[in-house]
């Protein structure tokens, strides 16, 4: 039923012009996800859920996501997916823009950041994520072209001093850095 409800979520999407991310990416968030027993995940950029999705069902079943998204019709949508995976009520919606709440966002100490939002905001998106990561966790910014080693950010992102980082080509690009600092 998983599998079923996750392509139900991308021809809903891509019928309706909403953004996912790609396969290979959710499949790649679930095997995070897994492999650390990520009990505590934030996103940022819910659209349909499909991302959260992956996520949510790989977590242990203590897990929590909070998720922020200020398009309160998108994240309705996304809430009857999670409602029917029956992983709903380990998924906190939070319909305000990210940066104008993060800073005083009360969790700490969490295992993964998913940023999948508009990049001209990525340098303050992976500011205020690392404020809330453990030691180890991982932030990790869906759309960051691997092949473009002009771009500022991806060079300010591969060289951040508190954090091992790459960016892999996958979808249109996703960078992952492990916080060591």
């Amino acid at each position: 039923m998983d599998r079923e409800l996750l392509l139900e979520i991308e021809q809903k999407a891509k019928h309706d012009g909403i953004a996912t991310v790609p396969e290979v990416v959710g499949r790649l968030l679930s095997v995070l996800t897994s492999a650390m027993q990520a009990n505590r995940i934030l996103e940022i950029g819910t659209g349909y859920g499909y991302a959260t999705l992956q996520m949510a069902l790989a977590q242990p079943p203590a897990g929590k996501i909070w998720t922020f998204d200020p398009y309160i019709e998108r994240t309705e949508v996304a809430r009857q997916f999670f409602d029917r995976a029956g992983v709903g009520d380990r998924i906190e919606i939070v319909n305000q823009p990210a940066l104008e709440v993060l800073h005083i966002f009360p969790q700490r100490n969490l295992d993964i950041a998913f940023v999948d939002a508009p990049r001209r905001d990525y340098a303050e998106y992976l500011k205020q994520c690392l404020h809330v990561l453990k030691l180890s966790g991982l932030v990790i910014l869906n759309g960051l072209t691997a092949d473009d080693e002009t771009d500022s950010f991806n060079r300010a992102f591969l060289k951040h001093p508190q954090l091992e980082a790459a960016i892999l080509p996958l979808g249109g690009g996703l960078g992952i850095g492990a916080r060591k600092a």
